[in-house]
Parts: C-alpha cells; structure tokens; sequence
C-alpha cells in the first residue's frame, strides 16, 4: 500500500516529476553527481509508494543546500581501506550521494573478494534505504544498507528518545523478476503516520507511539515519541534499531541518534554528521549463479503459491512497491496538496515551471 496521505486527486508524470526535481536542486548550487543522486534517492520513494521518502523532500534538501547543512559540491575520498572493506569520507555531502558511493564501492569489492562493506561518515539524511540495496540486487549482488537518524523512539519499557527510526533494507537479485526487496524502520510505524492521524483526527493503533513519559497512547495530539517495532516485545525492534546503530554510528566514528541534531532544524546552517554502513555480496561466491538463481525462484514461487487467508493474499518483500510501481510508471502520480504547494513554490522561487 502507498505510504501516502491525502492526494490532490491529479495525476503527473513521473519523468516530469524527476526533471523538475534535478533542475531545481541544480538551481540551488548543487553540482550533477549530488542533484543526479538525490533526485534518483527521491524518486525511488516516489516511484514505488513511500512517499515519505520522496519528492515531499526536495524542499527540505534545498533549505540544506542553501543554507549550508549540505556540502552542494563536495569531495568524497575512500580511508580506512583494508581489503573488502573501507570508510568512505562524505564531505558533509547529500546523503544519496554518499551512499550511492558507497554501494559503487562495495560492489566493486564485492566483485573481487565475494563480499564489500563500506563505512559512511560525514552524511546527511539519505532517504529511503531500499534505493541503495536495490542498486546492489540490479547489479547482480545482495545489498544491504543501513542509517540511524536523530533519536525519536524510545528503547522498550523507555521513557526518553533515544534510537531515530533506523531502517534496514535488504535486496536480493532474482533472475527474470524485479529483485526481493525489504525495507523498514524499526519502529512501530513512521512518525507521519502519526501526524496523518493527527490530521485526520483519527486514534492511533495500540501500542506504536507514547506520550512523553513513555506510556502508550492513541492520541495522536499528545503522541511524542515512537514505540520499538514489537508492541509487549518490543525488545526485538530496540535490537534491531541498536544492530542499525552500531554499523551507521558506532563503527563509522560518527554521532548516536541521541546526539544527531534534528532533522527539521532549526539549525540548517551545521552539518548533522550522520553515518551509514553498506554490504554488497556476490552470490556466485558462495555458491554457483545456476543454483542460486534456480533455489530464489523456487523459494519466490512458494511462498507467492502458499495458503493465504480469507480474503488476503501472500506477497513477498517488494511484490506491492513493484505494482505500485508500475502502476505510477504507466498512468503517474497522485501527489498529496502539502507537496504540491511546495513545488509549486520552489518552481516559483527559482523561474522554473513546476510539473503540478
């Protein structure tokens, strides 16, 4: 299901969308490789559904851009290296091009030594993970990609922020199919979510956002922070946004969650110094390609055939994104009127005709 809130009911074109976002961000002073890779970043969330993640963002990039949170033209140099792995220095760039680099990087590794891990330091948001593990999946390899972010949600049986939402994604390649594809955060749900109801004047589910002290509510007018994924055990998403935590922040020299100043600002003249991490493995290493392609199809085919109930069908990660993919590939997308505003008002602001 689309990740989206209410739309504007019009339909644009996804390449006209894309265009507009490149010229803009290039308006802005940044250089190709960054407007190429944010652009690309954003329209993957765009594309396939997770409109958190897409073209709702350009304004708050460019606000980075201009002010001085994001390096619009900068050098990112390869440390650290010791064989399969290495730490890529961001420069303080966009986050998409920074991990873009990195997944290039660690495939190339991958391709040589079977597996590739690259350190990400001095980053910025990076938008939806998934992006940067399919770029793996349709090289041929398996990706992995993970970030933490600044502290919304709170450990289990917590009462104060203390892991940002750190997604991890994973993708794998399938022969003749889109690739297998997980992407998720690992709290309950993403804080729009929370602010959707809000809007919406709608109650909560149970169990996915707390009031400031760290018990459970479903009022979305009072909800402060964000519950691990797990409900009573929760413990489980606690550990899984630590796993995120350590490879993004801890193993990269760069801020915990808990130190990461916010995302919405005030302060868009500093540099956050986020962290990423990103693995590629090449299949073929580990086994031969025949037998690999052959054992992720039967286990595709299974699991799409298996009993589903009632009502419901068995998809595997990924099966939605592809359709709502290629259902906005064909007829476009419905943008919700907040985004369309602020396209509307960055294409003002820099003399170019916004696609809405």
């Amino acid at each position: 299901m689309a990740d989206r809130t209410q739309s504007s009911g019009i339909l644009r074109p996804l390449a006209a969308i894309e265009a507009f976002c490149r010229q803009i961000l290039t308006a802005s002073g940044a250089d190709r490789p960054t407007a190429e890779a944010a652009t690309r970043a954003m329209m993957h969330g765009t594309r396939h559904g997770i409109d958190s993640h897409g073209v709702r963002l350009l304004a708050h990039y460019v606000k980075g851009l201009v002010e001085g949170r994001l390096n619009p033209r900068p050098k990112l140099t390869l440390a650290n290296s010791l064989g399969a792995v290495a730490s890529l220095d961001a420069d303080n760039a966009h986050g998409a091009l920074a991990t873009y680099t990195a997944m290039d990087h660690a495939t190339r590794l991958a391709g040589e030594f079977g597996i590739g891990a690259i350190a990400v330091r001095n980053s910025s948001h990076f938008g939806p993970a998934g992006a940067y593990a399919i770029d793996a999946a349709e090289r041929g390899f398996i990706g992995f990609a993970f970030c933490n972010s600044d502290s919304f949600v709170r450990l289990h049986d917590g009462a104060m922020r203390f892991h940002g939402t750190n997604p991890i994604a994973c993708a794998v390649p399938v022969k003749g199919q889109n690739p297998w594809l997980f992407d998720m955060a690992t709290s309950a749900v993403p804080y729009n979510r929370v602010q959707l109801y809000r809007s919406l004047g709608r109650e909560l589910p149970a169990g996915v956002a707390s009031d400031d002290r760290g018990y459970d509510t479903r009022d979305p007018q009072i909800a402060d922070m964000l519950a691990p994924l797990g409900g009573e055990f929760g413990f489980k998403g606690a550990g899984l946004a630590g796993i995120a935590e350590i490879l993004s922040a801890v193993l990269t020299g760069m801020k915990l969650s808990v130190d990461i100043a916010p995302m919405p600002g005030p302060d868009f003249s500093t540099p956050r110094g986020l962290g990423a991490f990103v693995i590629a493995l090449k299949p073929g290493a580990f086994l031969d390609i025949d037998s690999f392609d052959a054992a992720m199809t039967r286990y595709l085919d299974t699991l799409r055939a298996s009993p589903a109930r009632e009502g419901f069908k068995v998809m595997a990660p990924g099966d939605r994104e592809w359709a709502v993919a290629a259902q906005r590939q064909k007829a476009g997308v419905e943008l919700d009127p907040v985004t369309v505003e602020s396209l509307k008002a960055l294409g003002a602001a820099y003399g170019i005709n916004a696609p809405v």
